[in-house]
């Protein structure tokens, strides 16, 4: 799942608490990311899945989630509406 990836990235590279991921409503912000951060995991994402996300400082002002659905609709979207092979969407 995008959502799993993304949060073992965090809590495994940027030290985040996993604690913070079951809070409801958990804004990116809340994670105390700084720019770096935030685009290393977007790196990553980007390396999995092989396109370029665009503007990703807009993150900083959604939630966890709506940065996760984003996240997937870019993928969807690159990959001419077809989850890419070897990975998984988060239903």
């Amino acid at each position: 799942m995008l959502r799993d990836t993304i949060q073992r990235f965090l809590v495994d590279q940027a030290q985040v608490d996993p604690a913070k991921f079951e809070q409801h409503g958990l804004r990116v912000a809340d994670l105390e990311l700084d720019s770096l951060g935030l685009v290393e995991m977007l790196f990553e994402v980007e390396d999995r899945y092989g396109f370029q996300i665009n503007e990703p400082m807009r993150y900083m002002e959604m939630s966890f989630d709506e940065m996760v659905a984003d996240i997937e609709s870019a993928v969807l979207k690159h990959h001419g509406g077809q989850w890419p092979e070897g990975g998984s969407a988060t239903h």
